[in-house]
């Protein structure tokens, strides 16, 4: 028996609108840059036009400058990839006076993504840049898992992120996007108190902690014993934590998690996701993400669909799948 959808005459690839909006903030597209993998943005510039993306998403910017993990950063595994760079970034001061000003000169749309190791230390942030010119939102960190402090242990408990969203919520009028991890009970559950605290969006999810050992100097691959899963590998588990995700809450999602193709993209799309985030494929091919872009409006066309958000959410799991998930979650 076919489920198979029926799609509409194939219409031109440049009559199809990508737009979307993330609360207040309308994006050209769907497509952004993940945090960590695209640098600040300036440094790919000379092989990415920045104004066809969707938005880029900076790397994590703290208070204070930080050096980041001690070597190995970096290890390969079957399909993905681990890293241990631990929130290196230029510091709050350098990221005004340096990197803001060279963004707003590419015209990029800017997602500041910033944390810290305290609700004060976000709270300190988001007071200094949350009026920045050139800044169209900002993507809070609540889920890095290679850092010892403020890292995603520290922001699982749904009420200490609800009460952060809250504070955070007074000081910046601009979309404030929760970036979380993938790593807690239920995903819903953060999802929730997120949105109540204030949130105009999520992102669903950050990397997988993961580890790799070496067995013939019986020590781990990377500088420390655990880092954070990305690439291909993550990609069936990410998606399942964003289709969870956008069906707990009423605000916009953005799926991460191991997308390289535009078909990568619109599973993500379809199970409910308003954007997405192209991350480690970038390290391969650091013009994957405007090749995602082209390749969507060019599939979506040959299906006929017109509005990119047509497609959003136009997967519905078969009731037997749904429910076999709700049981799976609710159990102790």
């Amino acid at each position: 028996m076919s489920h198979g959808k029926a799609w509409g005459k194939p219409i031109s690839p440049k009559s199809v609108d990508l737009s979307v909006r993330i609360g207040s903030l309308k994006l050209r597209n769907p497509v952004l840059t993940a945090s960590g993998t695209f640098g600040y943005g300036d440094e790919y510039a000379h092989v990415v036009d920045l104004e066809l993306l969707g938005g880029v998403v900076t790397k994590t910017v703290t208070v204070l400058p930080r050096a980041g993990n001690a070597p190995t950063r970096i290890a390969e595994t079957a399909s993905g990839m681990l890293n241990s760079i631990g929130l290196e970034n230029v510091g709050l001061k350098r990221f005004r006076s340096e990197k803001l000003p060279r963004l707003r000169e590419l015209k990029a749309t800017v997602i500041a993504s910033i944390g810290g190791e305290t609700e004060d230390e976000l709270a300190e942030l988001l007071a200094a840049l949350g009026n920045e010119d050139g800044v169209g939102a900002f993507e809070i960190n609540f889920s890095c898992p290679n850092v010892a402090a403020g890292g995603a242990r520290y922001w699982a408990s749904p009420a200490r992120l609800e009460a952060t969203m809250k504070r955070l919520r007074t000081l910046s009028a601009r979309p404030l996007i929760a970036k979380l991890s993938p790593d807690v009970t239920d995903i819903r559950e953060t999802s929730r108190a997120c949105e109540a605290g204030g949130a105009d969006a999520l992102t669903a999810v950050n990397t997988f902690v993961g580890m790799s050992i070496d067995l013939d100097r019986m020590r781990s691959r990377l500088g420390k014993a655990t880092g954070g899963l990305s690439g291909p590998a993550i990609k069936p588990l990410a998606l399942s934590r964003c289709h969870e995700a956008s069906h707990a809450v009423s605000i916009p999602v953005i799926g991460s998690g191991g997308m390289s193709t535009a078909r990568d993209a619109l599973e993500f799309i379809a199970a409910g996701a308003t954007a997405v985030q192209i991350g480690t494929a970038t390290f391969v091919e650091p013009g994957a993400s405007v090749r995602v872009v082209n390749e969507m409006r060019e599939f979506l066309a040959a299906k006929g669909i017109k509005r990119v958000e047509d497609f959003r959410g136009l997967f519905a799991a078969p009731a037997a799948q749904a429910l076999v998930l709700e049981n799976a979650l609710e159990k102790p």
